[in-house]
């Protein structure tokens, strides 16, 4: 696939020049938000305030799950959200949040796998205070694993939720399926411990945005595990779309390798979401 391909289910969207006027790679964002979050300052949680950073930026797409949804309601922040791909098709694509404490949470997630712009499951344990690896998480692998979608799971290192070590348990349990590392452990403590993860662990696949990750982290991890197991997130609303971006426009990375960060590696996973 090349720079400019949109891909399955994508908007091209814009692709303005680089900082010499060079030719900018297309850029998906693999992990994003809509809404707010309680005690955290989001001056915009908008779709439409998305999009508009989005186009400021060249990001043609972006993957969010609704804050809600990871947050007090699943349900209504799920609902929320279908509203928004439905409005926005192309430029936003949706993680469906799982609440493994929702006994009704498998049959709404395999119904929400269905609609069209879902491409995946977003799994939060330390919200829900229960770690990964628990049981209660395996019908979200499995109704991801049955409609060839991804996950994308927050990380911490550390933490007795979502630790890399709650990863590597999990991961080979259901290999098909690919799992995003969510911030890939978060702290710099972590990076190490989440590179040799992903290299024991086919399906793991790390993810860049966090208010500690710098270009040289980036670097750093893209010598330890490749650019083809690394992509690039935001976490905007959340945190500021520009900072995330902007440390892998300007990291010291072969241009191949910044592509492969900016769109090549969630390509190829979107491309393995059937219709």
């Amino acid at each position: 696939m090349t720079a400019g391909d949109a891909g399955p289910g994508h908007a091209a969207g814009p692709t303005p020049a680089g900082p010499a006027g060079g030719h900018r790679p297309r850029i998906v964002d693999a992990h994003g938000h809509l809404g707010r979050w309680h005690a955290f300052a989001i001056p915009d949680g908008s779709a439409a305030g998305l999009i508009a950073m989005m186009d400021r930026c060249g990001v043609a797409t972006a993957c969010v799950s609704h804050l809600l949804a990871v947050g007090p309601d699943a349900r209504a922040g799920n609902a929320l959200l279908l509203d928004e791909l439905a409005a926005h098709p192309g430029r936003l694509l949706g993680y469906a949040v799982y609440n493994p404490h929702d006994p009704e949470a498998a049959p709404r997630l395999r119904d929400l796998l269905e609609v069209p712009g879902v491409v995946g499951v977003k799994l939060h344990p330390e919200v829900h205070e229960l770690a990964l690896d628990h049981p209660a998480y395996t019908p979200a692998f499995e109704a991801a694993a049955d409609h060839g979608r991804v996950v994308l799971a927050h990380s911490r290192h550390g933490c007795p939720y979502s630790g890399v070590r709650h990863f590597t348990s999990v991961a080979p349990r259901h290999p098909e399926v690919p799992l995003l590392m969510g911030h890939s452990g978060l702290v710099p403590a972590g990076y190490a411990p989440a590179a040799e993860a992903a290299a024991r662990c086919p399906s793991l696949v790390l993810e860049t945005c966090g208010s500690r990750m710098t270009a040289r982290h980036l670097v750093r991890l893209v010598a330890e595990t490749g650019a083809h197991r690394i992509a690039f997130g935001s976490d905007a609303v959340f945190l500021d779309l520009r900072t995330g971006l902007g440390r892998v426009l300007l990291a010291d990375l072969d241009e191949p390798d910044r592509e492969q960060i900016l769109h090549g590696t969630m390509d190829a996973l979107l491309a393995r979401s059937r219709p």
